[in-house]
């Protein structure tokens, strides 16, 4: 009891008298390290009789337990007054001059939305925007979207917990931007010319897909609008983008719930160096999604199909970026590598203009 009360006397002592970290590690380690003396006597309690284990087992562990408390006491009080001192001691000089070099660029996508709101504002199209949390209604079934399709699914879809319903819809991270043309056509009246930019959400991840990632759609509703006023836009549209007269479409047949007829858009393109080239018909790349809009789309959003009519098509903006600008993997787009993006950001001067180019 004698040597237990003056082993923790001291070492107590010695901790308090310990003024630097490296101190007071020395301490610790003479006394709760594999060799140090409170460690030499908690290995004793193996050897001790039952009687004995319970006499001296508390003590030793309340030793312990005591010089524990103290070391963690002692090392937070040091660290502190460190922390303390070297804050009184940093200054920042905010009278430095601005480095020579410009630091920070322009990310690709936000360049190429700047490129494609260019384009199509020449052509007589507003911006419009819309919630990223979405409701199913707006998300898929307003879209002629069944309960049954596979986009509805729980490995495509982000779903919030259904506690979490509005009104009793489901909420959701939107799959597209396509709810912001419901919202457009429900509280616009035609004609209605509009694209629709923005972040979308879907479960997928490897080189050409990330679960978040930017897409742009376009709308028109009006009277009278045919499938041919679809190909010119995006003709338009394609050449005006890539900055190339030599752009070649090939339209194919295809199946979205939200259009009818539906139709892939394939560009020309040739490989130079192993880089694809937009421009001519050599070889062929899908690259958007249209369609003329489903007579049921147009009347769940209080129109009169029989009166109006019109078209969509939507692509991905990072897509688009990575054949413009020659990445080769959308991951790298969102990993905030600064040497990527010094090599493909954009300098804020580089303002896209159909007159002096879109394009840097």
């Amino acid at each position: 009891m004698t040597d237990l009360a003056k082993l923790e006397s001291e070492t107590l002592a010695a901790i308090a008298a310990a003024d630097t970290l490296d101190a007071l590690e020395t301490v610790r380690i003479a006394a709760l390290g594999k060799q140090g003396s409170v460690s030499a006597l908690l290995k004793t309690l193996g050897a001790m009789s039952p009687e004995e284990r319970q006499q001296k087992g508390p003590l030793i562990n309340g030793l312990r337990e005591s010089v524990s408390g103290a070391i963690a006491s002692r090392k937070a009080g040091l660290e502190s007054a460190l922390l303390n001192e070297r804050l009184a001691a940093e200054r920042i000089d905010m009278s430095l001059p601005a480095p020579e070099a410009p630091q920070g660029s322009v990310h690709p996508v936000s360049q190429v939305m700047d490129e494609l709101a260019e384009v199509f504002a020449d052509m007589g199209f507003a911006v419009a925007t819309g919630p990223e949390i979405e409701d199913d209604w707006h998300n898929f079934t307003a879209l002629n979207i069944p309960e049954t399709h596979p986009a509805r699914a729980m490995h495509d879809t982000f779903y919030f917990p259904d506690q979490m319903a509005v009104d009793g819809k489901k909420m959701l991270l939107r799959t597209h931007t396509s709810p912001v043309q419901i919202r457009t056509m429900m509280t616009q009246a035609p004609p209605i010319r509009i694209i629709a930019p923005g972040r979308v959400y879907r479960s997928d991840s490897d080189a050409t897909h990330t679960p978040m990632f930017h897409q742009i759609e376009g709308l028109v509703i009006d009277r009278g609008i045919h499938l041919g006023h679809l190909k010119w836009t995006l003709e338009t549209f394609l050449k005006g983008f890539f900055e190339r007269d030599d752009v070649v479409l090939r339209l194919r047949p295809s199946y979205f719930p939200f259009t009818e007829p539906s139709v892939e858009v394939d560009v020309g393109y040739s490989e130079v160096d192993g880089k694809r080239v937009i421009g001519g018909s050599e070889k062929w790349m899908e690259v958007l999604g249209s369609g003329m809009v489903h007579p049921r789309v147009i009347a769940n959003c209080g129109l009169d199909p029989d009166i109006y009519q019109g078209f969509a098509f939507g692509t991905g903006v990072d897509r688009l970026a990575m054949l413009k600008y020659g990445m080769d993997d959308l991951r790298a787009f969102f990993d905030g590598d600064l040497r990527w993006l010094r090599h493909y950001g954009f300098s804020a001067l580089d303002v896209p203009t159909l007159s002096g180019g879109v394009g840097a």
